[in-house]
């Protein structure tokens, strides 16, 4: 049996979290502190991936040299494969193929969702079916607009967001979580053209009258960061034990923190001044400097180095790292960073 190999999708544009997404890419912002693409080499790392493809096309300088500190820390070989022009899931197969030589399987991760889920039993399911994909669904969240994947009652998939794939009678529609498992075999049906090729779209259409795209049902915790509101949720999710950190060895953010009060963390380098008054979840990180009657929480992060001045309010928001708070500031229901601050929409 050959080597898993982990593909961790970095590409995108991160539209939808600008200006945010101008500083760093999507893959790279922090939750609580730790870079969103470490929280996802560790899951493929916990799952068994025994190395790591990450492909970069925004910032792409920025988004390498991210996943290349994550992978390092986390002791998981990486490659880089870089696209000049962006091409799709599919797209990112291809042109990374070479990288993926000698995989037994593949786990394609979107890099800017953070799930817990269990890819050791998606594995082995995949491996126990036979498929050449294997695409893991979640249950349609309530009021959400996702474009549905329909399997039927064998599991196989049939129809991919109304349009692609022969269809049938009596499909069950799921929400589509971003996760592939891939037979290698799958690589020979991506095609040379259209250059940006997406998988759902251009490759597992003609794969699905024979069965060989299934859908795997799981649970778990998932937010794909996509607008400021869930980003907030992800690092309010985090800071409340929502999301299970087991599922995610080396990417721990309370590791280096101590934990002063129920879910109140704070880094030992941090500076207070009298006043400072807290309230749970919160965590403050590494040589933050907090001034007079500072208020904190409930929901915040602060990142490492960040100051806040005397009088300021941090509440239900995240500031990242080196970012300056101003005297009397109030940061609530937003992400500061730099001189950016981004409010969630009323």
């Amino acid at each position: 049996m050959g080597e898993t190999v982990g593909m961790l999708l970095c590409a995108g544009l991160g539209t939808r979290l600008r200006p945010l997404t101008e500083r760093v890419p999507k893959p790279a912002v922090p939750v609580c502190g730790v870079p969103l693409v470490r929280w996802n080499l560790a899951l493929l790392a916990g799952a068994g991936a025994a190395r790591a493809v990450v492909n970069v096309h925004h910032l792409p300088g920025a988004m390498a040299r991210a996943a290349e500190v994550a992978a390092r820390a986390l002791g998981l070989p990486l490659a880089v494969s870089s696209e000049p022009v962006i091409a799709g899931t599919g797209g990112a197969l291809r042109e990374a193929r070479r990288h993926l030589e000698g995989a037994d399987a593949i786990l394609m991760v979107n890099g800017d969702v953070l799930f817990d889920v269990d890819l050791r039993a998606a594995l082995a399911a995949h491996r126990a079916s036979g498929a050449l994909a294997t695409m893991l669904l979640l249950p349609m969240p309530e009021g959400g607009k996702y474009a549905a994947v329909e399997t039927d009652p064998s599991g196989a998939v049939r129809r991919i967001a109304g349009a692609f794939g022969p269809g049938g009678e009596g499909l069950s529609p799921c929400h589509f979580s971003g996760v592939h498992v891939l037979s290698p075999a799958v690589l020979d049906a991506v095609p040379a053209t259209p250059f940006e090729c997406d998988v759902n779209r251009h490759v597992y259409p003609p794969l699905m009258a024979s069965g060989a795209v299934r859908g795997h049902k799981v649970s778990g915790y998932w937010n794909d960061l996509g607008t400021p509101g869930r980003y907030l949720r992800a690092n309010a999710d985090v800071l409340s034990g929502i999301v299970p950190l087991g599922r995610f060895p080396g990417a721990d953010p309370f590791r280096d923190v101590r934990e002063i009060a129920d879910r109140v963390y704070v880094a030992p380098t941090t500076r207070w001044e009298p006043g400072v008054r807290v309230t749970a979840p919160a965590l403050v990180g590494d040589a933050a400097v907090v001034a007079r009657d500072v208020e904190i929480g409930p929901g915040a992060v602060l990142g490492a180095g960040c100051t806040v001045g005397a009088g300021a309010r941090v509440r239900r928001a995240v500031v990242w790292d080196g970012t300056a708070i101003g005297e009397g500031e109030t940061v609530e229901d937003m992400i500061a960073a730099g001189a950016d601050r981004v409010r969630l929409k009323s």
